[in-house]
């Protein structure tokens, strides 16, 4: 991945953030990120994965559009959604995507209203997210990307049942798994959809 490749706004905050070199996971999964094939990434807990997931989503979104999200992306609890939500406000200065943020001590209905007006990238834990997709009114056909940061802590949690939920109702997107370790249920879920053929990248 090198910083010609990326779009410029992206590239000013990498640069800002020091951010001016690739690691070994973010250089082998640029390109196959931005393919837009299915993808399972397993990466050592410092590897960079959460990095990698955050920079290929904002430079596939490019800038703020319409109403609905294109980027869903589902982490364990309320930490890691204000961590994502603080490396987007740091990575997404320059790109200026819309970013919202919901987890199980948000206001479901305040939740709506705001994604209503319009967001672009919408992170959340498994309950909050679910919550919001059984409900009407939620328009999923413009998803590009529904990414699931930790997948094999995710399920280790016992997650399972709202993942596969959710993942029955969004029929469209690309679909990203980031995982220490890509253990049986791991494989299992992302190979759930027979439809689908994700690749397998497993990092040394």
């Amino acid at each position: 991945m090198q910083l010609k490749k990326i779009n410029t706004n992206l590239q000013k905050a990498l640069i800002e953030n020091g951010l001016t070199e690739a690691n070994e996971l973010q250089e082998e999964t640029f390109s196959p990120i931005k393919s837009g094939v299915d993808l399972v990434i397993q990466g050592d807990k410092d590897s960079g994965k959460t990095t990698a997931l955050v920079l290929n989503i904002i430079h596939k979104l490019k800038e703020p559009l319409e109403e609905s999200p294109r980027a869903l992306i589902m982490v364990e609890n309320k930490e890691q959604v204000l961590a994502l939500v603080e490396l987007f406000e740091r990575l997404n200065k320059y790109n200026k995507l819309r970013v919202y943020a919901t987890h199980d001590k948000t206001d479901l209905d305040e939740d709506k209203n705001q994604i209503s007006i319009g967001i672009d990238v919408l992170i959340g834990t498994p309950n909050r997210l679910n919550e919001m997709f059984s409900g009407a009114g939620f328009n999923v056909n413009r998803l590009q990307v529904v990414a699931f940061d930790d997948f094999d802590i995710l399920l280790k949690n016992r997650y399972e049942s709202t993942i596969l939920r959710l993942l029955m109702s969004i029929e469209k997107g690309q679909r990203i798994f980031f995982c220490s370790q890509i253990t049986e249920r791991v494989e299992a879920v992302a190979l759930s959809d027979e439809e689908r053929e994700p690749m397998f990248l497993e990092m040394e």
